[in-house]
C-alpha cells in the first residue's frame, strides 16, 4: 500500500537516544479496509479504494450499503483511493494498518488546515502594515495601496487582500516516522501536521 487514512489525535515530544527532545504529531492511521480493488483490464489503472472509520448503517445510503456489503466490509465513513503496488495483490475486506510504514521512513501528510475565518493582510500574508507617523493612527494593519487610479482603473486579479483565511487542503512532504505504535495503531510523526485534532488526515509514501 502506498498510504492509510488516518485522524490527527494531538502533538508532544520525546526524546532520542542521544536526550535531543524531537515535537512529534500523534496520528491514529488506521485500520483501514480495502472496500474495492481497481484494475486496468476494468477501470484503465490500479489502484485501491479503502475505507476508514467505521459508522452506524442507519447513517448510510442503500447504495454505499451494497458497496460495503460487496467489500465485506461494515460501513464506513471515509473513502480515498491509493495507489496499487505492482508486486502485491490484496483482497476486499482486507484490513490494513500501521504496520505499512517503518521508522525513519519519509511519508507525506495531507489535511484540511484549521479555518481562521476572516483574516486581515498582517495575519494572512504577514504584511507589516504602514508606519504610525505622520497622523497615520490607524494605518498599523491595513494593505495600503491597491492599486492606481486612472489606469488600469480597477484592482488586478489575485492582489493580496484581506479575507477568509484557512479551510484548504493543505500537503507537507518529507515528514519523518519517529516511532510506531502497532498495538494501538499509532504514527509518531516529526513536525507539525495540518489540521484540527480528530481531523481526517492522508498518509501517503514519498
Amino acid at each position: 500500500m502506498k498510504g492509510l487514512l488516518g485522524k490527527k489525535l494531538g502533538m508532544t515530544n520525546i526524546f532520542d537516544r542521544n536526550g535531543n527532545c524531537i515535537p512529534v504529531t500523534l496520528v491514529e492511521a488506521g485500520p483501514c479496509y480495502i472496500t474495492q480493488i481497481k484494475s486496468v483490464e476494468k477501470d484503465g489503472y490500479r489502484a485501491v479504494q479503502i475505507g476508514y472509520c467505521i459508522k452506524k448503517e442507519k447513517h448510510t445510503t442503500k447504495p454505499m450499503l451494497g458497496h460495503f456489503k460487496l467489500a465485506n466490509t461494515k460501513p464506513l465513513r471515509y473513502l480515498r483511493e491509493f495507489p496499487l503496488e505492482e508486486n502485491r495483490k490484496y483482497k476486499l475486506g482486507e484490513e490494513i494498518g500501521v504496520n505499512i510504514f517503518h521508522q525513519g521512513e519519509k511519508v507525506k501528510v495531507t489535511g484540511i488546515s484549521k479555518g481562521r475565518g476572516f483574516a486581515g493582510v498582517v495575519k494572512r500574508y504577514n504584511f507589516r502594515g504602514g508606519p504610525k507617523s505622520h497622523g497615520q493612527s490607524d494605518r498599523l494593519r491595513a494593505p495600503g495601496s491597491i492599486g492606481s487610479s486612472s489606469f488600469p482603473s480597477r484592482v488586478f486579479k489575485g492582489l493580496k487582500m484581506g479575507g477568509r483565511m484557512g479551510g484548504k487542503r493543505v500537503t507537507i512532504k518529507n515528514l519523518e516516522v519517529v516511532d510506531i505504535d502497532e498495538k494501538n495503531n499509532i504514527l509518531f510523526l516529526k513536525g507539525s501536521v495540518p489540521g484540527a485534532r480528530n481531523s481526517l488526515i492522508e498518509i501517503r509514501k514519498v
